[in-house]
């Protein structure tokens, strides 16, 4: 100890490997006399020391670089989110929301119907956004995915009903966007498409299991950029934005079974099960892994800042995500529609039908999108099941654990994108797979939703976090629509 301090009583209460030192004095952890101490008490010179006496770290008491100004604790708490900041879980999922097999159904509907449709987007906007808003403070506010929470609540066999469907659901869409990103590839330079379909499922799933969850994040975040493809796309052919805007303000409506049925497959491939789970259970990811982070049940005072980076996130992820599909639908509408070309059954077809009508440059920007976003979309698919499973069995999950720590996790990943790869190969025909697929994410969709509302509205469940009235309004409103849209995919198809 340096001489210039005055000998000082150590109590009995504190351990043996404690120097006390006087209060304000800074002391570098190398100066200290016993190689193994944890911490040092400190107190004042003329008090008490045992009455005064705390612990701190030493990694606690290093050396300042010189000039450099500590931050106060509240300074830290009132710094202002970035962007980069407030950008995950909703733009990931917002992003995955336009994959390959929503890229073909928006593609349909702009070939079949033309500008009659571009009404839908905005309409669905602030159903699908509190819809994902409600998952996401689920996870944070718990700090337990939907399935977690879902277990809790209600009776295990009606959980294991939706799992199987969602599953069922996830990887005939996975095997979909397998296909048709390998579709798009052999589109743009040829070769082989069944490689090409094991070389993205590959790709996917070394991604998925061998590279931690924030650096997984980081790549999904930029893969996002790939969808800007769509909007490049509208640019480079002609368009009325005069009639486009029209179309877009002022709702066509027709009674007629087809229009009905293509307005169904808008909106159940918009408001999706697997975006709930998965948004949901990247919070809890995301809490996870930041240090300090807790779910806000137990950390109240950290609901103002989370709260309001998940209404960020969600807000302009699901913006995001509807802008690709507006632009997706009148990409395809003011080519394809225009010059008679009615009938699409696959994204990979709307960009070859592009070709001939919009140029080269349009096809391959098309093809590209639909790579990006497939790459983007199969991890989400395998994913979000991974986690439903996961959490309703009550394993480790997680894309941040390694695969020795969370064994049944990652195997129900390669499972999924396995067999989703197998598809491509036995004959199914996708188009009608995809069909089944939209059936029965619509039918779970409802059923789903109403179950979120309930958990997210009590108190029990969220604590003094139940949601607020307007997320009640717009929630239950885009249930309502939800169910409107799963009878409305029984409604016959006749001419």
């Amino acid at each position: 100890m340096r001489s210039d301090v005055a000998p000082l009583r150590v109590p009995d209460s504190l351990t043996w490997g404690r120097v006390a030192i006087p209060e304000g004095l800074n002391i570098h952890p190398d100066e200290m006399p016993f190689a193994n101490c944890r911490s040092v008490a400190i107190s004042g010179e003329s008090e008490d020391l045992e009455s005064k006496a705390l612990t701190r770290p030493l990694s606690k008491l290093r050396r300042p670089a010189p000039g450099r100004r500590k931050a106060s604790s509240s300074k830290r708490g009132q710094r202002k989110l970035t962007i980069l900041k407030i950008l995950g879980p909703g733009l990931i999922t917002g992003a995955a929301d336009d994959d390959p097999s929503g890229i073909a159904t928006y593609s349909s509907v702009g070939a079949q119907f033309g500008y009659a449709m571009l009404w839908t987007m905005p309409f669905i906007y602030p159903f699908m956004t509190a819809i994902q808003e409600i998952s996401a403070r689920i996870g944070r506010v718990t700090g337990r995915g939907i399935s977690a929470n879902f277990r809790r609540c209600y009776p295990r066999w009606l959980l294991y009903v939706i799992l199987g469907l969602l599953l069922f659901a996830n990887v005939i869409n996975l095997g979909a966007d397998i296909g048709a990103m390998a579709a798009a590839l052999n589109l743009m330079m040829g070769g082989p498409t069944a490689l090409y379909c094991v070389l993205f499922a590959a790709i996917s799933l070394v991604l998925q299991v061998w590279i931690p969850y924030r650096k997984y994040a980081g790549i999904l975040k930029w893969m996002t950029l790939s969808l800007f493809a769509y909007v490049a796309t509208a640019f480079v052919v002609r368009i009325d934005w005069a009639k486009a805007i029209q179309s877009t303000l002022i709702p066509h409506l027709s009674l007629s079974s087809e229009y009905l049925q293509a307005l169904v497959a808008v909106f159940g491939t918009t408001i999706s099960p697997y975006l709930f789970f998965w948004q949901s259970s990247e919070e809890v990811e995301e809490l996870e892994c930041e240090a300090g982070e807790k779910a806000l049940k137990r950390a109240p005072q950290q609901a103002p800042q989370q709260l309001q980076r998940i209404r960020w996130d969600t807000y302009l992820g699901m913006a995001f995500s509807n802008v690709i599909a507006y632009f997706i639908i009148l990409t395809v509408a003011v080519t394809l529609n225009a010059h008679g070309k009615t009938d699409i059954d696959s994204a990979e077809q709307a960009a070859e039908a592009l070709r001939p009508i919009a140029g080269q440059f349009a096809s391959l920007l098309f093809s590209l999108g639909i790579i990006g976003t497939g790459l983007l979309a199969v991890p989400v698919l395998a994913g979000s099941g991974a986690y439903a499973i996961g959490e309703a069995l009550g394993w480790p999950v997680g894309l941040e654990r390694k695969p020795s720590k969370a064994k049944g996790f990652y195997v129900v990943i390669a499972l999924a994108t396995l067999i989703g790869l197998l598809l491509n190969f036995i004959g199914i025909n996708p188009i009608r797979a995809l069909v089944w697929s939209a059936i029965i994410n619509g039918l779970a969709a409802a059923p789903v939703m109403c179950f979120m509302m309930l958990m997210a509205s009590s108190s029990k469940v969220m604590g003094k976090f139940a949601l607020p009235a307007y997320l009640k309004i717009v929630g239950w409103a885009g249930t309502l629509i939800m169910i409107l849209a799963a009878a409305g995919m029984l409604w016959p198809n006749t001419k």
